[in-house]
């Protein structure tokens, strides 16, 4: 593992004694192990990288529409889970200080861009009742997240 003895042979006599050659390290670096270390925690990442991924689990209802553009600065995400919290980002937020909350995160933001994830089984009123948060804190730019893949309504899907 470390630096490995080369012993030179010059053919000649030996001598014993004092005179005696001491035999030189050998001046190569070896790389073996270093590369055994990198490809352990290469794997070690590949496999916790997708178990990182911060959210809230909700339940989506299903559509048929398409995803949104996408967008280079963060899009805010405000969720409402299913038992009716409501949260900014992964952060929970009371519903009084909602609007609150959400003028002083839209000053700091370039993107008037927001996506509103709600569990299937929230009332709508209580949807409509953050929408119309989102339109007093500032947010005009609502996407409605759903996940894909849910019934259409015309005779073709």
């Amino acid at each position: 593992m470390g630096a490995a003895v080369q012993s030179q042979d010059q053919g000649g006599p030996r001598r014993r004694g004092r005179g005696r050659r001491r035999a030189r390290p050998m001046a190569e670096i070896n790389v073996t192990p270093f590369v055994d270390v990198m490809l352990v925690l290469l794997i070690i990442f590949m496999v916790a990288a997708p178990l990182m991924t911060v959210g809230v689990p909700v339940e989506l209802p299903k559509t048929a529409a398409g995803a949104l553009p996408g967008d280079e600065e963060e899009p805010l995400t405000v969720t409402i889970t299913a038992e009716g919290r409501i949260e900014i980002q992964t952060t929970e937020v009371p519903r009084d200080q909602l609007v609150s909350k959400l003028r002083a995160i839209a000053a700091e933001r370039d993107s008037d861009r927001v996506f509103l994830r709600a569990d299937g089984a929230i009332p709508y009123e209580l949807v409509m009742q953050v929408m119309g948060a989102l339109n007093a804190g500032g947010f005009s730019n609502v996407g409605l997240v759903t996940d894909s893949g849910g019934p259409t309504l015309d005779d073709a899907g």
